[in-house]
C-alpha cells in the first residue's frame, strides 16, 4: 500500500511515523505543487513544491521511517526530481505513470525523453510504466510501443515496473487489455527480462515477502 501523506503539513514528521506503523504501506505519495508547461522556469518555486523547504522538511522524514515516495508530476518538473533525489539519497523514488508522455507529438515525445533521462542518472530512482492510455481509444498498442521501449531503454529494465491506472484507465480499457499490451509489446525480450518488468522489480521495490 502507499499512503497519502501532506509533506508541508506541520505535523509531517507525526504522520510518516504513523503510517509507517502500518505492516501494508511501503511508500507514501504527495503529488508536489507544478505548472504548466508554458508557465514553466528552470527556477520554478511554489509552496507544495519539490524545492519547497517546508515540503521538504516532511521528505526528509520517509528515510527515518523507511518509507519511499511515490511522485506524480509533469515530465518538466523531473529536474527538481533529480535534484531530490540527490539531496535525499536514501528515498527511493518510484516514478508514476511512466513520468506522464500525454503530449504524443515529437517534440512533446523529445521533452519527455530528455527529462526522463536526466532522472534515471540517479540510482535511487524506479519507474511504473502505466497511465499510457489516450482517452477515447482502446489501449493501443503501435502507439504506446515506443513509450514503454524507450522508457526501459532510458530507465533500465531492473528499474522498470508495469502497473495500471486502474480504475481510472477503466474509462476506456479493461485490466487485461492494459496488460495484454504490455505482453506484446515485450514478447521478444527474454524471460528474465519479462520477469524482471511484470513481477521481480515491483517484488523489490515495495519489498514483498
Amino acid at each position: 500500500m502507499v499512503a497519502q501523506v501532506w509533506l508541508d503539513r506541520e505535523d509531517a514528521s507525526d504522520l510518516c511515523g504513523c503510517t509507517a506503523i502500518i505492516r501494508l504501506v511501503r511508500g507514501v505519495r504527495h503529488k508536489p505543487a507544478v505548472t504548466r508547461l508554458e508557465a514553466w522556469r528552470e527556477d520554478f518555486v511554489a509552496p507544495g513544491s519539490m524545492r519547497d523547504p517546508r515540503w521538504r522538511e516532511g521528505y526528509a522524514q520517509l528515510a527515518e521511517n523507511g518509507l519511499h515516495f511515490e511522485l506524480q508530476a509533469p515530465w518538466w518538473h523531473l529536474a527538481e526530481a533529480a535534484e531530490l533525489a540527490r539531496d535525499f539519497p536514501d528515498v527511493t523514488i518510484v516514478v508514476n505513470h511512466t513520468a506522464l508522455p500525454a503530449d504524443r507529438s515529437q517534440e512533446g515525445l523529445a521533452g519527455w525523453r530528455e527529462n526522463l533521462a536526466l532522472l534515471a542518472r540517479e540510482p535511487n530512482v524506479a519507474l511504473k510504466i502505466s497511465g499510457i492510455c489516450i482517452p477515447g481509444e482502446a489501449w493501443p498498442v503501435e502507439s504506446n510501443r515506443v513509450v514503454v521501449n524507450d522508457a526501459i531503454s532510458i530507465v533500465d529494465v531492473s528499474r522498470c515496473a508495469f502497473a495500471s491506472n486502474y480504475p481510472v484507465d477503466g474509462v476506456v480499457n479493461g485490466m487485461s487489455e492494459i496488460f495484454d499490451g504490455f505482453k506484446t509489446i515485450v514478447s521478444d525480450r527474454s524471460l528474465t527480462d519479462r520477469l524482471a518488468l511484470f513481477h521481480d522489480n515491483a517484488r523489490r521495490i515495495y519489498r514483498l515477502t
